[in-house]
């Protein structure tokens, strides 16, 4: 079954201009073919799918293939090999976790808070969407990302490359350079949050495609979020924020987790993308911070 992916729109490669590609010309009953059995799969932007997967492919045998696997139930952003996120076109392997589109408040947290020539860190980077769309939004930050899984990392890395940061694969800080630590100014983490007895309600694209270690947040979904936030004091600089995408629901307890460990939270939400944010700061050196 289709439609955990949301409606995609053709974004442009970070930090260079959408390429030109040839792509399959095919005939009106054959793109009506397409159309029928994306949405006889279920997916709800059927239309939109088909127009994708018709330019993806590169000959008929191509396009049946990637028909087929869609059918099946694979991510869209692992047939064609790319997400569309914050406007651009992030590249997406087969098995790495896909950008959700709430994820986009987070970024648009994060890119609020930065400034230009900001030290940025994308903990649990995934594809390094989030790091790649700040740095498209905020000019001159040095950015790194990490993650634990190297299929994510190696997808990470031509993402954050492009604009000019660096990714590591490890446990969360454990790969980290040791001149980055108190240097950080915005750290953001997309830290699994879901517990463990739900992922087994998730869409069947994603706990059937997407790595686990992406999904799955411990016992009440917040043990990856636990370890983030201890030692996040120790990275960021004086000033710094910490931010967590966490459930309206979990936001409580993660800001609870950032007090016990000397951050000042407050809890952001988007209804429109039905996104929830925690921000964690680091009082500045000489004065408290304020709310």
């Amino acid at each position: 079954m289709c439609g955990l992916t949301d409606k995609a729109d053709h974004g442009s490669a970070p930090g260079h201009p959408e390429r030109a590609v040839l792509s399959l010309t095919v005939s009106p009953r054959m793109h009506a073919t397409v159309v029928t059995k994306l949405r006889s799969a279920g997916c709800v932007f059927a239309e939109d799918e088909a127009e994708l997967l018709i330019s993806a492919a590169r000959t008929d045998a191509d396009l049946d293939t990637m028909v087929d696997r869609r059918v099946e139930g694979l991510p869209l952003e692992h047939i064609v090999g790319w997400a569309e996120f914050c406007g651009l076109r992030i590249t997406v392997d087969a098995g790495v976790f896909v950008p959700r589109r709430r994820t986009e408040f987070l970024v648009q947290q994060a890119a609020a808070l930065a400034r230009p020539g900001a030290v940025v860190l994308d903990l649990c980077c995934g594809s390094g969407a989030v790091g790649a769309a700040v740095a498209a939004a905020v000019d001159g930050i040095e950015l790194h990302a990490a993650d634990v899984d190297p299929a994510a990392v190696r997808c990470a890395r031509r993402n954050v490359t492009d604009v000019g940061g660096r990714a590591y694969e490890g446990d969360l800080y454990d790969p980290l350079p040791a001149g980055l630590r108190g240097r950080v100014d915005v750290l953001v983490a997309n830290a699994p949050y879901v517990p463990s007895e739900a992922i087994g309600f998730l869409p069947p694209e994603a706990r059937d495609h997407e790595p686990l270690v992406a999904l799955d947040g411990g016992a009440d979904g917040l043990a990856v979020q636990r370890r983030v936030t201890e030692g996040a004091t120790a990275w960021l600089a004086p000033g710094g924020r910490l931010l967590i995408e966490t459930s309206e629901r979990q936001a409580p307890h993660t800001a609870a987790a950032m007090s016990a460990h000397g951050l000042v939270p407050r809890i952001v939400g988007c209804d429109d993308l039905d996104a929830t944010v925690v921000v964690g700061s680091r009082p500045a050196l000489g004065r408290p911070e304020e709310r």
